[in-house]
Parts: structure tokens; C-alpha cells; sequence
């Protein structure tokens, strides 16, 4: 057996990490560990275009889409903003890992659900901005919502515990009566012990070191925030149909345990493993197989003397406190926040605000901009553009003024 797989986002931590894991894979099934290999058919990068080439050379792929161009761009390869989506409607496969980070995996990843494609999902701004429309595509066309985010892979391994849950596959088009609440956990990002004012104030190489995963900036960044857990708790909305009064976070510095789920009887299931992103790749590749991984084994003995759990602090991180915000509102609210926050967080990596304007500005858009019906990708893209532009009027303004 052999898995067609093309991968948006392939020069990034996520894709190289993928490519690791398709390699190791791989070597399973040639020494009859693992039943299935996988073929690479397709790349998708932003403008890493001298990368994208070594991946394809060594991999041996034809199909490449390079959404930036530039003098690197291989020769022959879908160029522009929309390359990642020529490439998927146009090159066969049995399965898309979506790792383009931002709003501008949307379009590629939905063409990817509406053709009947299997989704490894790695973007969750497609989700936050879009659920409403990827969902219900996905129920039409068959294609599987595979999370590789660690905490909604938590998740579905804890499901499997539910009556109903031993091949469970997202998005469920009901949330599973035997449950009574899931719980995302959040390492609490390099801020976590930090005055509020000193929060404000940070710079952009205070919140890139994050304490405990390697990722890139953008998300490094949204992880400082807590942003990162309010789209994932979005998310989380949409991949396990659950209402936001049955979702929660908690602060868990360890990040040993990556999701919890309580059941009607009381009993909490947490899925554990140390932290490294191959392990819910691997997942998402290979389930329902399960095969040895790349991944540490854990010992909790070494890992750490406690696990920790702690309240999140809203008044610090107020972006978290949005996440319900959204849920509750639906339309194009998931769009405008994910893209606020989005056009916030480059100005704060280009140094152009202080780390507490990132809040300010996202919370603004929210107030301001009222959220409409969403029913197509248009509707989207149109919301996304308005929160962008909004956010960029808001920082000419305070520019001026200063």
C-alpha cells in the first residue's frame, strides 16, 4: 500500500518535521514494522524556494508550488498567491497535510476537503476563519479532518475512550453525549509568571523563547499570548461539534499532558507524551495503525517531579478570553479575530509595537467590526481583508498621532 501525500507548507517546521516522519515511516514498512508507505507528490512552500527544491530532489517530487516566487523558485513550479491551490486541485492524492500558517492556508486546504481529500490538519486559522464552511464540506465529500495540532490529537486519542469513540473521526457531526467537558492545555508560553505591565512591554526576542516547543514565529509569538489556545479552542469547537461552555484551557508549564477529556461518570482521560510535534504527525498519517515513532518515550519520573496545572490568567492574557467570544458569535467573527491578530502580531515582529498592542488591536477589530453571514470562501476572505485593513488604519492612526 502506498499514500499519496502532498504537503502545504513543506519548508516549515511543521512540513520538515512531516518529511521526517515520512521517512521513518517508510523504513517501517520496508522492514514490515508498518503497513503502508507513503509517497510524496507534491510541495507547497511560501518563498523558500532553494529549500523546496533540495525536498523535491530528494524526494523526488515533480508537483511544487512556491506562493512567493523569486529568483530561488525552481523551474516549472505554480507561482503566486493561489499556487498552493492549483497544486492541490490539479495533482492526485490520497491525503493534504495543511501547514501553511495563517489565513493563507484557507483556500488550499477547503479545495482539499471539497475534492475528497483526507486533511492532516496543521492550520487551524482554516478552521477559526472558515469551520463553517470546511466542516460541513467535509461531511458532503467523505474527507477526513486528521488533527496535528498536539492538543486536538490529545483529544481524539481521549475520545477513543467514549462508548462511541473507538474509530472516531473528525469533525463529528455531534458532540458525544458520554462526554461532559475537554480541556486543552496551554504551557503558559515564556510570560506565564510575569506582571502584566512587564507583559506589555516585551520585546520580540523576549517572546521568542518559548519554553518549551521550537516552532516558528508567528506562532511562537501567538503562543506568548495565549492566542495560540484561543484558536485552538476554535478549533477544537469544530473538529468535536462541542459548545463552548463544555471547553475550557488550563495552564500546564510541563507540557506532558496535552488534552483532557471528562466523561458523564466523572473519570478524566489525559493523553501524555513528551513534546514534539512528530508524534501527532505520525498519528495523523498512520492511524488507524499505531507504529513506533520517532518520539522520546516518556518517563514522568525524569520529565519532571510534578505535573502542574493552573488557572489562566485573562487579565494578562486577555486574547484567550475571546475564544467563547467567537464561538458564541460564529460568522465571519472567527475570521476577523484570527486575522486582526494575524496583522498584529507581523507588526510587532517588524518592531513596530510593543507586545501589549497585539491584544489592543485584536480586541478593537472585535468591537468595531460586527460579524456577518459566512457562506462562501468570499465571505472569508472578505472579513479577513477588513480586519487586516483596520488593523493597519489603527496602527497609521497611532502613528500619526505619536
Amino acid at each position: 500500500m502506498t499514500t499519496r501525500i502532498v504537503i502545504l507548507g513543506s519548508t516549515g517546521s511543521i512540513g520538515r518535521q512531516t518529511l521526517e516522519v515520512v521517512d521513518h515511516l517508510n523504513a517501517l514498512q520496508k522492514r514490515g514494522v508498518f503497513a503502508s508507505g507513503f509517497e510524496v507528490v507534491g510541495l507547497a512552500a511560501g518563498k523558500d524556494g532553494k529549500l523546496l527544491a533540495e525536498q523535491a530532489s530528494r524526494f523526488g517530487v515533480r508537483a511544487l508550488a512556491l506562493s512567493g516566487g523569486g529568483p530561488d523558485a525552481p523551474k516549472g513550479v505554480f507561482t503566486g498567491p493561489d499556487a498552493a491551490e492549483r497544486l492541490v486541485r490539479e495533482v492526485e492524492c490520497d491525503v493534504v497535510l495543511a501547514a501553511i500558517v495563517g489565513s493563507a492556508g484557507l483556500p488550499a486546504t477547503l479545495a482539499a476537503v471539497e475534492l475528497g481529500r483526507d486533511v492532516a490538519l496543521a492550520n487551524k486559522e482554516t478552521l477559526v476563519a472558515a469551520g463553517s464552511l470546511v466542516v460541513p464540506a467535509a461531511h458532503r465529500t467523505g474527507a477526513k479532518l486528521l488533527p496535528v495540532d498536539s492538543e486536538h490529537a490529545a483529544v481524539w486519542q481521549c475520545l477513543r475512550a467514549a462508548p462511541e469513540g473507538a474509530l472516531l473521526i473528525p469533525a463529528l457531526r455531534a458532540f458525544p453525549a458520554s462526554v461532559k467537558k475537554i480541556t486543552l492545555t496551554a504551557s503558559g508560553g515564556p510570560f506565564r509568571t510575569w506582571e502584566k505591565s512587564r507583559i506589555a512591554a516585551a520585546t520580540r526576542a523576549e517572546a521568542l523563547k518559548h519554553p518549551t516547543w521550537s516552532m516558528g514565529e508567528k506562532v511562537t509569538v501567538d503562543s506568548a499570548s495565549l492566542m495560540n489556545k484561543a484558536l485552538e479552542l476554535i478549533e477544537a469547537h469544530w473538529l468535536f461539534a462541542i459548545p463552548a461552555e463544555k471547553l475550557e484551557a488550563v495552564v500546564h508549564p510541563q507540557s506532558i499532558a496535552h488534552a483532557l477529556v471528562e466523561f458523564q461518570d466523572s473519570s478524566v482521560v489525559a493523553q501524555l507524551a513528551c513534546p514534539d510535534m512528530r508524534g501527532p504527525i505520525q498519528q495523523a498519517l498512520s492511524f488507524p495503525q499505531r507504529a513506533p515513532s520517532l518520539v522520546k518515550p516518556l518517563d514522568l519520573c525524569e520529565a519532571s517531579p510534578v505535573l502542574q496545572f493552573e488557572p489562566p490568567d485573562l487579565s494578562r492574557f486577555p486574547l484567550l478570553g475571546l475564544a467563547g467570544r467567537v464561538i458564541e458569535a460564529g460568522g465571519t467573527s472567527g475570521a476577523t479575530f484570527n486575522a486582526a491578530n494575524e496583522e498584529a502580531v507581523y507588526a510587532f515582529l517588524r518592531s513596530e509595537i510593543a507586545f501589549g498592542r497585539i491584544a489592543e488591536l485584536v480586541v478593537d477589530a472585535m468591537d468595531v467590526i460586527a460579524p456577518s453571514t459566512l457562506s462562501s470562501l468570499d465571505d472569508a476572505l472578505e472579513a479577513d481583508r477588513r480586519a487586516r485593513q483596520h488593523v493597519r488604519e489603527s496602527l497609521r492612526r497611532s502613528t500619526v498621532s505619536a
